[in-house]
């Protein structure tokens, strides 16, 4: 008990120091960790996984189509941050756009701007809106660090609160086990390892990004749509996945999108 009342203590004090706001949404979050490492461990872990995938090359149009817009959002986001003296939020990224020869219905984002992108996702896609529709969901998991979050977390509760470093250093194979789950690498769109409340957090900044791109936000609810006709209905209930129903970031999509239009720009 008296190790736990420690610890609890310790999470708190974490937290207080740690508190920081996600842009946009304005909501507090816990990032115990420096996401320089976070950064580190990503180009390792995102070099890894190209090296033993399918990578399209520089030349085919989907993967031209794909960086295009990653371009594109990327570009605008780091305007708004710097106008808005946010820099400190992408210190250290170098964005990276791959695409995958795959049929997984896939993407992510890695810290840094470390992403993948499926060939799988984009007959759902259909053209560039639907593209950057994805892709700024995808960037406003990093831009919001919910992988550190989500990391910093897991690292109260497994490994005792302990710093990254000593984690890496004494037990590399949790360290890197923590990682991987924080992100979502290796799953599907439908089912990253983010909580419902990162989720709806992403589809409103990537709303923002990609109407700051120029691209209509108003085409979001219809790739949604089309991504819930892909899935046949085959989703879980919306309490038993960490993800929204389709028909609840649907709703929640049309309830924020005056906000999002107020960034538009075509």
């Amino acid at each position: 008990m008296k190790t736990l009342r420690v610890l609890s203590l310790l999470a708190l004090v974490a937290y207080l120091i740690s508190c920081a706001k996600v842009p946009i949404s304005g909501r507090r979050q816990m990032n115990l960790l420096n996401e320089v490492e976070l950064i580190d461990m990503s180009l390792e872990a995102y070099n890894d996984f190209l090296s033993q995938s399918n990578v399209l090359p520089p030349s085919d149009r989907q993967a031209q189509m794909v960086s295009e817009v990653g371009q594109k959002i990327s570009v605008a986001v780091e305007q708004y941050m710097n106008d808005n003296h946010l820099q400190k939020r992408i210190e250290g990224f170098q964005w990276e756009f791959q695409t995958i020869d795959d049929p997984t219905v896939n993407a992510w984002c890695m810290p840094g701007g470390k992403i993948a992108f499926y060939t799988g996702i984009l007959p759902v896609c259909e053209d560039e809106a639907g593209i950057a529709v994805v892709m700024g969901h995808e960037i406003a998991h990093a831009i919001a660090r919910h992988g550190n979050e989500r990391m910093s977390k897991q690292l109260v509760i497994q490994a005792g609160g302990v710093t990254l470093a000593v984690l890496t250093s004494e037990k590399p194979q949790m360290a890197q086990d923590l990682f991987l789950m924080s992100y979502g690498i290796g799953t599907t769109l439908g089912s990253l390892k983010f909580s419902r409340q990162h989720e709806s957090e992403s589809d409103m900044l990537g709303l923002v990004f990609m109407a700051m791109a120029g691209y209509n936000p108003e085409e979001a609810p219809a790739f949604w749509e089309r991504m819930s006709a892909q899935s046949g209905g085959q989703a879980p209930p919306e309490f038993l996945s960490t993800h929204p129903s389709h028909e609840t970031r649907i709703a929640d999509l049309n309830a924020f999108m005056p906000e999002a239009m107020q960034y538009y720009n075509p």
